[in-house]
């Protein structure tokens, strides 16, 4: 079991760690050759220039200024230093709000600490509680095991000290999460109302669009909006399939990166041809030139290219029953994006679309009939994941209470012998091998989001990061005090009857602080400091500067600025929200090792927002309502472990008074979300009148249009000539009397020439 010393040798060993990323860091990030990897996004501004074309040669690879490594920490003063407004114009709301996460556990539990630590601590102390079940029940446990509330003897009235704590801190917390709801939401709609023009504040996307025998569905849409909309309907784009067009240009690309870096291989040496073999990644097959069989393999995709971009014009299974409709004012698209188009609620489905970089345009072609039975594979996908990987969960425990199993297995005790071994052992391996497990969840999670079908980037981020989050909570926390728990007291359970082990695991969960406080210094100190160094762009940035880049264009390429990574580093946060709320009344002690974590990251990721990422996307915040529905939630399992672990110590009679706290906490939620979340729902009406208005009276000669033609045609035919022909819409002002023609003229489902026919024309206002 980890002792004070245990962990001392932790810390040393994640303090250490941290301390030379950092330092690391503050040199690296000097030296002008690694100036794009450190500072890419003011790069990709224009703001910032390479100074390794200027100065001595030396002095373009190397800082030979001595002063600037005195001021080598300049970069926390000036992380901290642009105000919020700023930040937000720089970087976005998302990564401002994104911040606001950090802050916000800081305002929770700066507090929650110093009242822990003030009036818990000492009450958790000063018993023997523990010395006697070791001595009568053969318990283990450690010194830092008597800060907690397992110290607290049984039935003792010093219970209801935790009681009120746990109401104060449950009070604290729904007060600064209702003032930070409040405050985001207000960002947010100010956000919205001064943003500049996008293509999706006027579009709304369509889906299910019904089919017609006698329409296409390009026409089928402009009939039925040119009818149901006529004031307000601008133009459309019809969702096409081209994933393979766009897999072609993808690996057309990369065979023209390839044949570049032959090129120039053969330019530094011009005595030897390069040569490459034609098998996978080039380990096998036949060896041959490598500059004439990439130049060959790019004319073989030109000309697939070509010959798909044709079929994809022309086949009208290409074409699918959705499309981005783009209306005149922004709050003719509110209406429409709001409001139910049919009778039949299941057909011409709208919703606001996503900004154009944020569309994922690889699920736009899946069916939306098959989206149900996609999410439900997902699901049951998503559950085995979590089951299996329940055992090397159990297996990272068994590491963590090393000694309980020694008396099941005499013949480890030979490995832990030594003192700083047993040390290291039990207070760094468990954690750091815990987060080598969950380096490749993010990835298989994605993967799964991007199976069920999601239709932006940003909600592909959001469906990972929940089920990232709810990971963390069954197998990071559940399983760790369970499994921990029966490693730990194995042999008291083996020893006492069934009636009593209830009570062992009352007083064993409080104890496996001492797990998360190892992996808060390995995943929160050392790894958030990790972070900074950017080891692995570092590395690669080198590595294609010096074999690949050959234009501007390739340089920032190789740059790869990154993002917050919003589907990882959101779970993160909730997963220390969810140890501090939890272990706040019951182990106080876990709380100053999550405070260091918020306080770091704060100062990291501000200065990897400023001068690093570049985010992908802009969603205004949208995210705000899952990060505060997963600290409530978080909230209430605190309350319910509260009442579960005073059942076994014979305080049942304060349960009546526990009960209160779930049903308050719950309560507030509901007012939180009637109150705030439509801020992150809808898009007001008033606001969007507003908009318009003043666009009008600034701009009377905006050809919005124009301006709208292309946004949303897919990636693959960007910069195409053929665009005109995909987008199949005339260009010039819309008529003030539009005639709404269709196809329909008595084949097979019409007896009589429809009304609205080439014959018979309906002049719409």
């Amino acid at each position: 079991m980890a002792t004070f010393g245990d962990i001392g040798v932790a810390a040393g060993i994640n303090i250490l760690s941290a301390l030379v990323f950092l330092v690391a860091f503050a040199i690296l990030r000097l030296q002008p050759f690694n100036d794009r990897v450190y500072f890419p996004k003011w790069y990709l501004k224009g703001l910032r220039s390479s100074p390794v074309h200027s100065g001595a040669y030396v002095s373009k690879f190397v800082n030979l200024d001595w002063r600037s490594y005195v001021r080598f920490l300049n970069w926390v003063p000036d992380a901290l230093r642009m105000p919020e407004p700023e930040l937000i114009d720089h970087a976005g709301l998302d990564s401002a709000v994104y911040l606001r996460i950090y802050l916000l556990g800081l305002k929770i539990f700066v507090p929650v600490a110093l009242l822990a630590w003030a009036i818990l601590v000492p009450v958790n102390w000063t018993n023997n509680t523990l010395a006697i079940s070791e001595a009568t029940d053969k318990l283990e446990y450690s010194d830092i095991d008597k800060l907690s509330i397992s110290n607290i003897p049984y039935g003792s009235k010093r219970f209801w000290t935790h009681i009120v704590m746990a109401y104060a801190f449950t009070f604290w917390t729904c007060y600064t999460l209702k003032k930070e709801y409040a405050a985001v939401a207000t960002m947010r709609l100010h956000f919205l109302a001064s943003e500049r023009r996008r293509p999706d504040q006027f579009t709304v996307l369509v889906r299910n669009v019904p089919p017609d025998l006698d329409e296409s569905v390009s026409e089928s849409v402009e009939h039925f909006f040119l009818v149901n909309h006529p004031n307000h309907y601008l133009t459309h784009q019809v969702v096409i399939n081209a994933n393979k067009l766009a897999k072609l240009i993808e690996e057309k690309k990369s065979k023209e990166n390839w044949l570049d870096y032959y090129q120039l291989k053969y330019s530094r040496n011009q005595s030897q041809r390069p040569m490459t073999k034609t098998g996978f990644l080039g380990f096998w097959g036949e060896k041959v030139d490598a500059i004439d069989h990439q130049t060959s393999e790019i004319q073989r995709l030109s000309k697939e290219i070509d010959e798909e971009r044709l079929r994809v014009k022309t086949d009208p299974d290409c074409i699918m029953p959705a499309a981005f409709v783009s209306f005149k004012t922004r709050w003719g698209a509110a209406v429409c994006a709001q409001t139910q188009q049919s009778r039949n609620p299941t057909v011409w489905l709208t919703e606001w679309a996503s900004e154009p970089r944020d569309v994922y345009w690889n699920n736009l072609a899946i069916p939306y009939v098959s989206l149900t039975v996609r999410r439900l594979i997902a699901s049951v996908a998503f559950f085995f994941l979590t089951f299996f990987f329940m055992i090397p969960i159990t297996i990272v425990q068994s590491l963590a209470n090393i000694e309980g199993i020694e008396k099941r297995a005499p013949f480890l005790k030979r490995v832990i012998e030594l003192h700083f071994i047993k040390s290291f052992i039990q207070g760094f391996l468990p954690g750091i091998v815990l987060k080598i497990f969950l380096i490749v969840l993010p990835s298989i999670l994605m993967i799964m989001s991007k199976f069920e079908g999601f239709l932006s980037i940003s909600s592909l981020e959001r469906r990972s990061a929940l089920r990232y989050y709810t990971f963390n909570f069954v197998n990071v926390f559940l399983v760790s005090v369970i499994a921990g728990t029966a490693f730990q007291q194995l042999n008291t359970f083996l020893h006492q009857s069934a009636n009593e082990i209830p009570k062992t695991i009352g007083a064993a969960i409080p104890m496996k602080a001492t797990f998360f406080i190892t992996y808060s210094m390995i995943d929160g100190w050392a790894g958030v400091a990790g972070e900074i160094l950017r080891l692995k762009p570092l590395i690669f940035f080198h590595l294609k500067n010096s074999f690949l880049v050959k234009t501007d264009k390739d340089r920032e390429e190789a740059m790869d600025p990154g993002s917050i990574g919003f589907n990882t580093g959101e779970p993160q946060i909730q997963l220390y929200f969810l140890l501090g709320l939890v272990y706040a009344v019951v182990t106080p002690v876990l709380l100053p090792f999550i405070l260091v974590f918020f306080v770091l990251a704060y100062v990291v990721f501000r200065h990897q927002i400023i001068n690093v990422y570049n985010q992908q996307y802009e969603s205004a915040a949208a995210f705000w309502p899952d990060v505060h529905g997963r600290i409530i939630s978080a909230l209430v399992f605190s309350q319910l472990i509260l009442m579960g672990l005073l059942s076994t110590k014979g305080a049942a009679q304060s349960t009546p008074f526990l009960i209160a706290l779930p049903v308050l906490t719950i309560s507030f939620q509901r007012y939180c979300k009637a109150r705030y979340e439509p801020a992150f729902v809808f898009y007001p009406l008033q606001e969007a009148m507003m908009k318009d208005t003043l666009e009008r009276a600034r701009e009377p000669n905006l050809n919005l249009k124009a301006y709208l033609r292309n946004a949303y045609v897919h990636p693959a035919f960007k910069n195409d000539e053929g665009v005109e022909d995909y987008d199949d819409i005339e260009d010039g002002k819309l008529a003030a009397s539009v005639l709404v023609p269709t196809k329909r003229q008595s084949r097979r489902n019409t007896p009589e020439p429809s009304k609205t026919s080439s014959t018979s024309s309906l002049d719409c206002p």
